[in-house]
């Protein structure tokens, strides 16, 4: 990555400037980088007027509908326009440097891989719009992750820790957290979720090794009883949330903002905790006959959060009829796809956590598995293409009827029987639980009560999220 950077004219110290806050984990990344964020916009000066404004840079990973969300300026994805400029000038460069007869040995002839160009993009912008800080999130690991080129990061944080790129990082809990920890600077403070004991063993070797101090994030009391409401719905949020707390104030101190004290939160981190906004993660969608819960969960780990939180959802909602009247419920839909991974597994999951281990409670009444496909008659949105697929088994299908049968076996001991539809594309799969919704309500069963609306829940894939997002707000326009 070092050398790409020499390709278009910088070095790695180039990028200080940036006061960057660096973070890795396997959960809750894109959540605390978010957060942090929009605390920082609420602390930090934004008066054009006098000069001071204050620029904020985040770098997620990965994109929903558009690859703009990924490079965000004070909590807004860059313009087309920008990201045109950025993307030309970067390629513009490396065209150049390739030609040039001090062309390094080390490097392919060609540019480098779509996560590493569009890191180049990222840093190459922040510095042009000359960000005074950047929220730098991890794509993968830590150590040998194209971000980990920052020398001098103001604090680093770890979020939770699962199993997850399993080929890259390891199998083991330990072998993922040696790479998470690759992150930490000498110099720069770094905090951690609270951890499993052997991941945390490592990264509290590391850190010894590295000489950094390494705190552990502890629940914020507002945080934990509620006092502070959270944007991101989602009782895991509270510890992304206390995380970003952490980090934030650490930044703010090291910038020399030295008067923060995070014992009562400040207005600020409660306004930015409050108007956090970050689309996909236990979101809750509302349209006249159906309610949607979105989630890309698609590790164990996070499958099985997805499915608690959509429990809570549904049970707290629900409302006892008025009196006399024989309440039926909604229908309850399951939309699902996992293209990459093993998806047999991740439905096990969900199923146990959605019901509870209980035969009794929340049941779905219809299942429709799709491919990652966005639209019917025109494929992908350009965004949303992914290469890492396999194009016959999105041809025949073959992933989403494996998906059925998992599905299948999994309700036979269930009292209610579910309707399981396989569909090519994602607007397939919509149009199948607003149909599903149409004849609900065509019986009569349509109220003004929400907790009486058909549900969805949407999860298994973040590619899957991010099509229903882009299809969602393109029937809305």
């Amino acid at each position: 990555m070092i050398e790409w950077l020499r390709k278009i004219g910088y070095e790695p110290h180039d990028f200080d400037s940036l006061n960057a806050i660096h973070i890795a984990g396997t959960k809750g990344k894109g959540s605390t980088a978010a957060f942090v964020s929009s605390i920082l916009l609420r602390c930090l000066p934004q008066d054009r007027a006098t000069g001071l404004d204050q620029k904020i840079g985040l770098y997620t990973s990965p994109h929903l509908r558009f690859v703009r969300e990924r490079i965000q300026i004070n909590n807004e994805p860059i313009s087309e326009a920008k990201f045109a400029e950025s993307f030309f000038e970067i390629w513009d460069r490396l065209e150049a440097a390739q030609s040039s007869p001090s062309h390094g040995t080390n490097l392919p002839p060609n540019k480098p891989v779509y996560f590493r160009y569009l890191t180049l993009m990222a840093l190459h912008t922040f510095l042009k719009e000359k960000v005074s800080t950047a929220i730098i999130e991890c794509g993968i690991g830590g150590e040998y992750d194209s971000t980990n080129i920052l020398q001098k990061p103001t604090v680093t944080g770890i979020t939770s820790l699962g199993i997850d790129h399993t080929a890259i990082l390891g199998s083991k809990i330990e072998e993922i957290a040696w790479h998470k920890a690759g992150i930490m600077k000498a110099g720069a403070s770094a905090f951690t979720a609270p951890q499993l004991p052997g991941a945390m063993a490592v990264l509290e070797s590391r850190a010894t090794k590295k000489g950094v101090e390494l705190k552990v994030s502890k629940m914020h009391d507002q945080i934990d009883n509620g006092e502070a409401t959270l944007g991101l719905d989602g009782h895991f949020q509270k510890t992304n949330a206390s995380l970003a707390v952490e980090l934030a104030a650490s930044h703010l101190r090291r910038i020399g903002l030295t008067e923060i004290n995070t014992e009562r939160l400040p207005t600020e981190f409660l306004q930015g905790l409050r108007e956090v906004r970050w689309a996909g993660r236990c979101e809750t969608r509302h349209e006249r006959d159906l309610t949607w819960h979105i989630d890309g969960g698609h590790t164990p780990e996070s499958i099985q959060i997805v499915g608690e939180w959509f429990r809570d959802q549904v049970l707290s909602s629900t409302e006892p009829a008025p009196q006399g009247l024989n309440k039926r419920s909604p229908p309850r839909i399951l939309l699902f796809n996992q293209q990459a991974r093993a998806g047999g597994p991740l439905l096990r999951g969900l199923f146990q956590a959605v019901t509870g281990g209980s035969r009794n409670s929340i049941q779905f009444t219809h299942a429709i598995f799709c491919t990652n496909l966005t639209y019917a008659n025109s494929g992908y949105k350009v965004d949303l293409v992914s290469i890492n697929v396999n194009g016959q088994a999105i041809e025949e299908l073959s992933v989403q009827n494996e998906l059925a049968i998992s599905w299948r076996d999994l309700m036979v001991n269930q009292d209610e029987k579910c309707g399981i539809h396989v569909v090519r594309t994602i607007e397939n799969a919509i149009e199948e639980c607003r149909k599903i919704a149409r004849e609900w309500n065509s019986k009569g069963a349509r109220s003004d009560r929400p907790s009486d609306n058909p549900i969805v829940l949407a999860t298994g894939s973040l590619h899957l999220v991010g099509g229903v997002l882009e299809v969602l707000e393109s029937s809305k326009s």
